[in-house]
Formats: C-alpha cells, structure tokens, sequence
C-alpha cells in the first residue's frame, strides 16, 4: 500500500508517454501500423475518446514491423532500455514480441486469426523518459529495417 500515493502521478505519466511514444512511432519508417487507442488511426478510437480523458488512453501499446518475425525479434534484442520479460505492467518499460514469447505454441495461420502478425511487438510503457524511450526504439527499429531488407516480401 506504500505505493497507492504516487498511483495516480505514475498512472498518469505512464499514459502520456505511452500517447507520445506511440504517436512518435506511427511517423518511424519499418512501422506498418501502430494500435493505441488515443491516436486518431485506432479502429475504437471513438470509444477511447468517451472513457479516457484527453491524451490519456492508457499505457499499453502495440506495433507492428516491416519485416516480419526476424525484425521484430530484432527489435527485442536491440533494445537497451526495455526488461526482456513475457508478462507487462511495471514502472520499468516492457516490450514483447508475441509471435516467439506468449504465442509462440500457436502455428502461422493461428497467429494471423488472432490478428497477431509476425512483426507484431506490445508495449507497456513505463516511466523513464520519453526522448530515452524514442532514443532506443529509433536505433532498434535502424536494426529491424536492416532484417527487413533481407527478408523476401511477406513473410
């Protein structure tokens, strides 16, 4: 309970980070589609709009990277900010890429049924810096691209 003080000052900065961060990748070339529901290209962006007040839609993110399965493990292990983790939430940012941690028992097919594509990576921002935070994400995704270079089309 020595925490239930500062929840609300994390809490809320964990979520603005996570709308700056997400609205920074959407611009970065290698990302296809980026889903947080505070940015205007979310499908249930609407709804975010009624259950979170402004610029603040929560912590959690998803993207996803050109390049398939081999960037997006890419991107994981180019990170130097992140805790390589298959669970999310903490004060510490978190990045997972589904297809080869949570997912992993699930075959191709299943993975896109569930709408999980090979370069999809989920995020849980925490509360270091955001410029640290786009720092780390621009040099992993300058890795990433280099894979997706050498991967054929659609894989």
């Amino acid at each position: 309970l020595r925490g239930i003080l500062t929840l609300a000052v994390r809490v809320e900065r964990h979520a603005r980070t996570a709308a700056a961060l997400a609205a920074w990748l959407e611009r970065q070339d290698g990302v296809r589609r980026v889903l947080y529901p505070g940015l205007p290209s979310h499908p249930q962006h609407d709804v975010a709009l009624r259950q979170f007040r402004p610029g603040v839609a929560g912590g959690m993110l998803a993207f996803e990277v050109e390049g398939g399965r081999d960037a997006g493990r890419a991107i994981i292990d180019a990170m130097r900010l992140p805790e390589l983790t298959a669970s999310l939430g903490s004060v510490h940012t978190m990045v997972v890429h589904p297809p080869s941690t949570s997912q992993r028992q699930l075959s191709e097919d299943e993975l896109v049924a569930a709408g999980i594509t090979p370069g999809l990576l989920r995020v849980s921002v925490g509360l270091e810096d955001l410029e640290d935070l786009q720092d780390d994400f621009a040099r992993a995704l300058e890795v990433a691209r280099l894979v997706a270079d050498r991967t054929p089309a659609g894989v």
